[in-house]
């Protein structure tokens, strides 16, 4: 009669020790991983995300912000329409005329500038050479960007829209050329007019333009449409 309560006994000791050996051997494999640390793959899985090799020449985190602002407002994350006009990128970019040009200026070996003429949005054999150059070096980046503008000549008014029609005469090209569905989702417009971020002469005729051997100088440079790639990391 003794066996079974015997029995009794040692399974109810066995199962106490159980209970408290169970939770100690995971603590104990815990602290070993807090020294010896996580393995590569659970710390790849948790790792922050880097910058790719491909961005570190220009993708400032200055750059990224503006960016993100401009993406978000002007249609290109989380739909709705497409483009900025220039009372409206102002307030959406938050930085002055001159910090939005500075944080373009790292990206003239990715980009080009399509060059106009005066009171004109029509697209010359130059200037349709290099949008479709531009557009084929895309090289994984994921928004491309139309940024045009009008020289200071005639009424502010006239600029606006005449900076509006040039990058629209761009992107039709774009979809006359290509018949790219993901058109829409890829390129941003943003009109400039004459009224924000004016390009200095000295700082951009360096960039590749559409008309190389013509003069370049505050007003010409102005007349025209920066094309650019831009394959930052947001």
């Amino acid at each position: 009669m003794k066996t079974p309560l015997i029995i009794n006994v040692v399974l109810f000791g066995a199962l106490l020790y159980a209970l408290y050996a169970a939770p100690t051997c995971m603590v104990a494999a815990a602290g070993q991983r807090l020294v010896a640390g996580q393995s590569a793959e659970a710390q790849a899985a948790e790792a922050p995300p880097t910058a790719a090799a491909s961005e570190e020449d220009y993708c400032s985190e200055g750059l990224k912000t503006v960016l993100r602002r401009v993406l978000t407002n002007c249609g290109l994350i989380g739909g709705g329409r497409r483009g900025c006009q220039p009372g409206e990128l102002r307030n959406v970019a938050q930085i002055s005329d001159a910090d939005f040009n500075a944080l373009f200026k790292p990206l003239g070996k990715r980009g080009g500038i399509v060059m106009f003429d005066k009171e004109k949005e029509d697209l010359d054999a130059g200037a349709k050479a290099l949008i479709e150059k531009q557009w084929a070096e895309r090289r994984g980046a994921s928004y491309f960007f139309i940024v045009a503008r009008a020289s200071t000549d005639g009424p502010v008014e006239l600029n606006r829209a005449l900076s509006h029609k040039r990058a629209n005469s761009v992107f039709f090209h774009l979809n006359d050329r290509f018949k790219d569905p993901e058109l829409e989702k890829t390129v941003g417009l943003l009109w400039l007019g004459e009224e924000y971020a004016q390009l200095q002469a000295t700082e951009f005729c360096a960039w590749e333009n559409s008309r190389p051997d013509a003069t370049c100088a505050d007003d010409t440079i102005n007349r025209s449409a920066i094309l650019a790639w831009i394959d930052c990391r947001l």
